[in-house]
């Protein structure tokens, strides 16, 4: 066993890595394109305001995973001796309290807006000589904005899916939350331009909504990560089956009688200890360091994320599971 090794990806996982890269600079650079043409068509609308913020704060968690990819992987130091797997975590956590702070904002200013019923003014533009609606501009680079959310949020699902990437999965999910939430600014500007003029502040309020679910779907999660929560399934709440194959594997051990495993999550890595009870005979033969250290490399095939698994041998186990969730 080597202290402190360096967790390095299979090479198809590193393949899918590398493809996270890309997808996120693609999503910085497409989102702030969008974010620029939805500001150049904001005008006085509620909505189209809210929506140039979500396009903004969208293009913040691929920033903050391109920070956190380049610290993940460096090598553990004497102050960081686990390692710096974390760092996508703590880049989530900013992200997702910016998140549910400038929803929080958003959702309050809109619905001040349609307490004091305010009326959203939305013009005319010039444009080759003619004078057009600005309604017909917004609902364009809306629908722009609408399908590079589509896009991302479709090319960002199976690689999550492949690296067990809660990260690019909660963006994945954000992604779909923005083009639903342009859909509903488009509707919010159609109604004002029926005369219906809360449809803009109430459209803009829906998108606030869709910040904040986003902001505290992210904050809940990332929380659980921190406080070393047993892994679980990508994008729910059900405990994944990791610990209970890897400690059937153990059991599977001729010299090992039973086994509990104790594992959480720390980014893309699984991470924790095994604690084993050796047969009378592995006990005598002196070898239980040899065996114990053999295991911890072979048990590591069981899942691809598993690293720094330290197998214990212990005289008893009393108890597999805590009494409580």
């Amino acid at each position: 066993m080597t202290p402190g090794r360096t967790f390095r990806f299979p090479a198809d996982k590193w393949e899918q890595r590398e493809r996270m890269r890309r997808l996120a600079w693609a999503s910085v650079l497409l989102l702030l394109v969008a974010g620029t043409l939805i500001f150049l068509t904001v005008g006085q609308s509620q909505a189209m305001k809210t929506a140039w913020v979500s396009d903004v704060l969208t293009a913040v968690p691929p920033a903050a995973l391109l920070f956190a990819m380049r610290h993940e992987l460096r090598e553990p130091s004497k102050r960081y001796p686990y390692g710096y797997f974390r760092s996508v975590s703590i880049a989530f956590l900013v992200t997702a309290s910016v998140l549910l702070v400038v929803g929080l904002y958003l959702l309050y200013d809109s619905l001040m807006k349609l307490v004091k019923q305010e009326r959203p003014p939305i013009g005319t533009i010039e444009l080759f000589g003619h004078q057009f609606w600005l309604g017909w501009a917004m609902i364009g680079t809306l629908a722009f904005s609408m399908s590079i959310g589509m896009l991302l949020g479709r090319l960002k699902k199976p690689v999550a899916e492949a690296l067990h990437s809660k990260a690019l999965e909660a963006e994945a999910r954000m992604n779909r939350a923005e083009w639903m939430s342009e859909g509903a600014a488009i509707i919010g500007i159609l109604l004002v331009a029926f005369g219906l003029w809360w449809g803009d502040a109430a459209a803009a309020a829906f998108i606030s909504v869709e910040i904040v679910r986003d902001g505290w779907h992210n904050m809940r999660q990332v929380i659980a990560d921190l406080m070393d929560e047993a892994p679980s399934v990508l994008g729910e709440h059900e405990l994944e089956s990791v610990p209970a194959k890897l400690k059937a594997a153990a059991e599977r051990l001729d010299w090992v009688e039973r086994a509990a495993v104790r594992l959480r999550e720390q980014g893309h890595i699984l991470s924790g200890e095994l604690y084993v009870v050796p047969t009378a005979s592995a006990r005598a033969d002196g070898r239980l360091a040899d065996r114990t250290a053999r295991a911890a490399e072979e048990l590591r095939g069981v899942d691809w994320r598993l690293h720094g698994l330290t197998v214990m041998p212990v005289p008893r186990i009393e108890s597999e599971t805590p009494p409580r969730w």
